[in-house]
């Protein structure tokens, strides 16, 4: 490496940079995302060099780390994330905190002013130093570049990604100040320190003990029980040879991977189970003795309800070291692949009697046949809310994508939606926000290169209306089917939709918006199909995004259809 008198400063931060990215090319980075500005010039040129590395760019922060966000949920892999100093970093902090509650890896990358230039009243320059807190895993200011360190630089970067993918995967943070002159010369691949093939990388791989699985096992076998299964579950054909060993129902959300038709995964499968227990004749004389949590919970609060309620033994199990117990009935915590704990205990537990498993799933093949009858008779001609998302899960093809929107998409699905396919699901559950979906969804079809489609509300489609921009010049099949029912839906489900007047209702929860969707999605160049009919709605998800499905609905008959459906399952069950 040349001596430190040829390189300017400008020229050491190239350098540096440039390290950084080989460093992090070399533990299998492939994807970074930047927001335009200035003073991350020399990071910017070091990512754009290199062909290895596919780069996005997105005008509005919050679009480029919620995109972010989507390729770590969809590879498990970290991509650099890249923004200019001041606000600019602030508007990260959502998609931050979303990583960080849902454990998916992400390096941020926030350029700075350099410390004289900070606390003087320099433009573009605020404390960036541990700014997004403790929903981090790391945090590291190196300083401005420094030649006499450079030895270091491969184990900072190194560092960031074991931190990322480490047992806890998540976001890290690194805030790199940068003095101008900001572009120079980085110099050839030979001019970079070299690599240190010895660095360790970090793994999450956990298993049981032999003693613990036979605790697990004693506890379970012979018994009336269940499996709740959602994202972080493990193989569904683990959790599946499970159950069939202990004769036992899988209560799956839509993430779990557990809901397709097509593997057979469904044979053991309730996805009716919030319409099933709302029915309390049903819920009373079907209650557990043990249940095994698999992953993350569920939306139905009928379902965390029922489970809180109940006096069996409750265990949970994931591969991530984080607390889930919002309700405090866990009895059991394991921190252990949910798929080696599943193989492991197949052949050490003994099923219970046969009746257990036939009543839960006569009650989910009439449930569904309730369902049937009230949205498909219905949907010929009016489509509502839950009918799109029973319609979207039947009609998504194998291997592609499925992102949808918090609020009342994410409960549509897991309620209505029984078929998805070989399709991966993902929904941003960690914060429970509606911000950043779009920008999430274009992230993982990025980074799958696969058909994705979004179910989203409208007031979600606004939130995140920056992530249009630019979208049809993206090489992304994206459809995005957008439920407008001109404000907050999920309100309308709530006691103050009854205890207040309407106008006071409106005011504060429907807040209807009034705008014309089609005319946003026509400024951006996406088409836009608008549907009525079930034929209609089919008909338009087959062609290639990006694309615009648009469904209208009425807010306070959302509430009717969705009550007609229950009734029509309670009926079903009695």
């Amino acid at each position: 490496m040349p001596s430190s008198h040829t390189l300017g400063p400008h020229d050491v931060a190239a350098k540096f940079c440039a390290t950084l990215v080989d460093e992090w090319v070399r533990c299998g980075v492939r994807h970074a995302v930047v927001a335009p500005g200035s003073r991350s010039t020399p990071l910017a040129l070091a990512l754009a060099s290199r062909e290895e590395i596919h780069l996005d760019v997105f005008h509005d922060e919050r679009a480029a780390a919620f995109a972010a966000h989507g390729i770590g949920l969809a590879t498990g892999i970290p991509a650099i994330l890249l923004c200019s100093s001041g606000t600019a970093a602030a508007h990260f902090h959502a998609a931050v905190i979303e990583a960080h509650q849902s454990a998916v890896p992400m390096i941020i990358c926030t350029a700075d002013r350099p410390p004289e230039l900070r606390d003087v009243g320099a433009p573009q320059t605020i404390d960036q130093t541990k700014l997004y807190g403790n929903a981090v895993r790391w945090f590291c200011d190196p300083g401005v570049a420094d030649l006499s360190i450079a030895h270091s630089w491969r184990s900072t970067a190194a560092h960031a990604f074991a931190a990322a993918t480490g047992g806890l995967p998540g976001p890290v943070h690194l805030n790199l100040p940068f003095r101008e002159p900001l572009v120079g010369e980085p110099g050839g691949p030979d001019d970079l320190p070299p690599r240190h093939e010895s660095t360790a990388i970090l793994t999450g791989s956990t298993q049981l003990e032999d003693r613990v699985l036979a605790e697990i096992a004693a506890l379970i076998s012979a018994r009336h029980g269940l499996i709740v299964a959602g994202r972080g579950c493990g193989d569904p054909n683990r959790v599946t040879s499970l159950a069939e060993s202990l004769g036992w129902p899988v209560l799956a959300d839509a993430r779990s991977g557990l809901r397709t038709g097509r593997s057979g995964h469904s044979r053991l499968t309730v996805t009716a189970f919030d319409s099933i227990l709302r029915h309390l004749p049903f819920a009373a004389g079907n209650q557990p003795d043990v249940v095994v949590h698999l992953g993350e919970a569920p939306a139905s609060k009928v379902l965390a309800r029922w489970l809180a309620e109940l006096e069996a033994v409750q265990i949970h199990i994931a591969a991530l070291p984080t607390w889930r117990d919002p309700d405090a009935n866990i009895d059991i915590h394991v921190t252990a692949d949910a798929t080696n704990v599943c193989a492991s205990l197949i052949e050490r537990v003994r099923s219970t009697e046969a009746r257990w498993l036939d009543g839960w799933m006569d009650a989910e093949r009439a449930a569904q046949a309730a369902m049937s009858s009230v949205l498909e008779s219905a949907s010929a001609t009016t489509l509502s809310e839950p009918a799109t998302a029973r319609l979207l899960g039947r009609s998504l093809p194998a291997g592609g994508n499925l992102i949808v929107s918090s609020s009342m998409p994410i409960r549509d699905v897991e309620w209505y939606a029984s078929i998805l396919g070989e399709t991966a699901v993902y929904s941003n559950r960690g914060a429970n926000g509606i911000d950043g979906v779009i920008a999430t969804a274009i992230g993982v079809a990025v980074a799958t290169a696969a058909p994705t489609f979004v179910l989203i509300g409208d007031v979600a489609f606004l939130h995140d209306s920056t992530a249009l921009v630019g979208l049809v010049q993206r090489e992304v099949d994206l459809r995005i089917v957008l439920v407008d029912n001109d404000g907050g839906g999920i309100f309308s489900f709530l006691p103050q939709a009854n205890s207040l007047g309407s106008e006071r209702f409106e005011q504060l929860f429907g807040t209807p918006h009034g705008v014309d969707l089609v005319a946003l999605a026509a400024a951006h160049s996406i088409p836009v199909t608008a549907v009525g009919s079930a034929a209609e709605f089919v008909d338009a998800l087959v062609k290639p995004g990006p694309s615009l499905v648009l469904v209208r609905s009425d807010r306070a008959e959302n509430v009717v259809v969705h009550a007609t459906v229950n009734a029509a399952v309670a009926d079903a069950l009695m």
